[in-house]
């Protein structure tokens, strides 16, 4: 792995965590997502099931986690199996992990390996009265192909149908949304070495350079920080391409004029980070574009403001809408006719700010947790309000990450520059700028 060792004391809490919530003898079958292939002989980057690794810390494909912490024998309370190594797999793929690493990195005692999994599990399924599975409930998942979870599913039911099964995703993502320590210090991590990027590309932006360029700068930086690499599809987008939301062809020239929106972070550890800036190609805001920036800027502000223990999401996007509709009214995007007759299911603001306002961050981008569920401390969210006007051809984004606390929250991101006077001197520091006529 890249990255430090996380501290095994995460992972062997969170499995205590989970076994809390669990009915009584209950056993729980985890698998790691499968390589997925491209064409001929070729994989994807491995990246490993989220759950899995929240449990466990290992990070390597073909592992199994059994936990039965009501088991009668103690020695088959925790379990890992392992794909086994061997000299051809070391020369052609590196090193696996040993018995003693996997061991060291989760705190489990008896590791196996995989081809023992039937052998051992044998003696484990007919003491359980309820077998917990794990699948994809995220809201927005829609995946078209085959997991190697639907799979075990698929088989678990044709060999043992008498069987209880009960859905684990829903306790892991109770967990899940509320960050322990050490999860915030890798967050930490994404975040830092999402702020080295940025930083490095406010030295690089300059009329005539492409949005590849752009894309191949922050991936430079993340990588020599240890990085496994983009938290997401980066959206390097100037011009116009700022009102597609998830732009990410990233092949166009940058103009003079021009605002470019950087929706782009790492990962770190498997957590990730999730930035995004507004900035200009030229070193400078047209009156136009800093006065829609300040509008976004202040619904940020206002947003963040919210984001405390207790606020219902639901709440919280429709308090950031109204504050929107006061920007957009500003801005002369909106009129008051146009909110008298709105359709309720579409309300006006949504012509130009027509996603939410914030996600869960963690494990994964769009991180898990229930949209029903009050904030509370130890919950990470983005918080990013846009301002879209294609018949202009500008887009504005702006977004960090937010740490809810007992009293309050703390910006993850605070120390990444935001505010416009900030991003302008920095640019013009870097690249020559006279800050009257623009570039030189």
């Amino acid at each position: 792995m890249r990255y430090e060792p996380i501290d095994v004391q995460l992972f062997i809490q969170n499995r205590q965590r989970l076994y809390k919530l669990l009915k009584p003898k209950s056993l729980v079958i985890l698998n790691a997502n499968d390589p997925m292939p491209t064409n001929a002989d070729g994989t994807m980057g491995f990246k490993q099931n989220s759950d899995l690794f929240y449990l466990s810390g290992i990070d390597q494909e073909e592992t199994l986690l059994v936990l039965f912490p009501d088991h009668p024998d103690p020695k088959f309370r925790e379990l890992l199996f392992l794909r086994e190594t061997n000299e051809l797999i070391a020369v052609w793929e590196g090193e696996k992990l040993t018995k003693a690493q996997a061991t060291q990195v989760s705190g489990i005692q008896r590791i196996y390996w995989t081809h023992q999994f039937e052998l051992i599990f044998s003696q484990l399924v007919f003491e359980a009265e309820n077998v917990y599975l794990n699948t994809n409930e995220h809201a927005r998942g829609d995946a078209q192909v085959q997991t190697r979870d639907a799979r075990y599913i698929r088989d678990f039911k044709e060999r043992y149908p008498l069987h209880r099964l009960e859905r684990l995703a829903p306790l892991t993502y109770y967990l899940r949304a509320v960050k322990q320590p050490q999860e915030i210090h890798q967050l930490q991590k994404a975040i830092d070495i999402t702020r080295d990027g940025f930083l490095r590309v406010l030295n690089f932006v300059k009329p005539e350079v492409w949005e590849y360029e752009i894309e191949a700068e922050f991936i430079h930086e993340f990588t020599r920080k240890r990085s496994k690499g983009f938290a997401y599809s980066p959206i390097i987008a100037s011009g116009k391409n700022a009102c597609v939301l998830h732009y990410i062809e990233n092949n166009r020239q940058c103009k003079a004029g021009d605002i470019l929106l950087l929706d782009v972070a790492a990962e770190y550890a498997n957590y990730n980070a999730d930035l995004t800036r507004s900035i200009p190609v030229n070193g400078r805001f047209t009156p136009r574009q800093r006065e829609v920036y300040d509008a976004v800027l202040r619904v940020m502000k206002a947003a963040r403001g919210m984001l405390v223990t207790g606020t219902m999401p639901d709440a919280y996007q429709a308090e950031v809408a109204k504050i929107m509709e006061s920007e957009l009214l500003g801005l002369g995007l909106l009129t008051k006719q146009d909110i008298e007759k709105q359709d309720p299911d579409w309300p006006a603001y949504k012509k130009y700010f027509m996603h939410g306002t914030s996600h869960l961050l963690g494990l994964d981008v769009h991180d898990v947790g229930s949209r029903y569920r009050a904030f509370a401390p130890g919950m990470v969210f983005t918080c990013e309000p846009g301002i879209y006007i294609k018949e202009e051809g500008l887009g504005i984004r702006l977004e960090n990450n937010i740490l809810i606390t007992a009293d309050g929250n703390v910006d993850l991101m605070a120390h990444i520059p935001i505010e416009a006077e900030e991003i302008e001197e920095l640019m013009h520091q870097s690249i020559g700028f006279d800050k009257n006529l623009g570039s030189k």
